[in-house]
């Protein structure tokens, strides 16, 4: 547990010291959040008025930015500069390293949430979630699956240069397609087809579930069942093929 703890400590100092890492994944959805808010109406969307609709897909946005394709970024960047591969011979432990650089993103996660929720409630109006205990599950829920999803990406990139090509193109159009802006029913067949299969879009629903009364987890069972398969995909993929070693001039692999 020391080990862990002072690990953790340095992953988060690594973090907020990258000023690229910090701005995109912490800082950037929350500036979204208040540019969209701005000129979103009054008028609900499907059952929750547009600010606080705005405010959970926001959540989302967020979370799959930083549990998923920050968390990805960071570890491919590190195992091509060798720095994954040195871990292993360290007492530090690759697991215990693992555990930290993940517990450092949920870390992230959650102040985060915690600003996109202040500045939904005080500067657009919106509304806190109805289901506090629903609304943190949910979010620890997403930021397990996604991070295992975004261990899991790291076996599909071959090199540093092309890991964030590789995760946006992944992530910026699930964000979309998922309804993270705006509803889904507004898009055309294809692309609620397209949603109705994605990740994100069922943590959307659980998220903008726990502000509806009377809502939450309890009343998302599929929604709640699809998250979890989805990031218990990610843990099997992530366990049977992440690498510690540079991918770079492999052959064969």
């Amino acid at each position: 547990m020391r080990l862990f703890l002072h690990e953790l400590r340095a992953q988060q100092l690594l973090f907020w010291r990258n000023r690229e890492a910090a701005f995109f994944s912490f800082l950037f959805p929350i500036i979204l959040l208040v540019l969209l808010g701005s000129v979103y109406g009054d008028d609900p969307i499907e059952g929750v008025d547009a600010a606080t609709y705005l405010v959970a897909g926001l959540l989302g946005y967020g979370l799959a930015a930083t549990a998923f394709a920050s968390l990805a970024i960071t570890l491919v960047v590190r195992r091509e500069a060798g720095l994954l591969k040195r871990v292993r011979g360290t007492p530090l432990g690759a697991g215990t390293y693992l555990a930290a650089v993940i517990a450092s993103m949920v870390i992230v996660i959650g102040l985060q949430a915690v600003a996109q929720l202040l500045i939904g409630r005080y500067l657009l109006d919106a509304a806190w979630p109805e289901a506090p205990a629903s609304f943190a599950a949910a979010i620890a829920l997403g930021a397990a699956a996604f991070a295992a999803l975004g261990v899991a990406i790291t076996a599909l990139v071959r090199t540093a240069e092309g890991s964030s090509a590789v995760v946006n193109a992944i992530y910026l159009p699930m964000a979309f397609i998922s309804g993270a802006f705006f509803s889904t029913r507004e898009m055309p067949a294809f692309l609620e087809a397209i949603s109705d299969v994605l990740p994100l879009t069922y943590l959307l629903d659980l998220i903008r579930a726990t502000f509806i009364a009377g809502e939450g987890l309890g009343s998302s069972p599929g929604e709640l069942a699809a998250v979890a398969a989805w990031g218990l995909l990610g843990l099997v993929v992530a366990i049977r093929m992440f690498r510690w070693e540079p991918r770079e001039g492999i052959t064969g692999a």
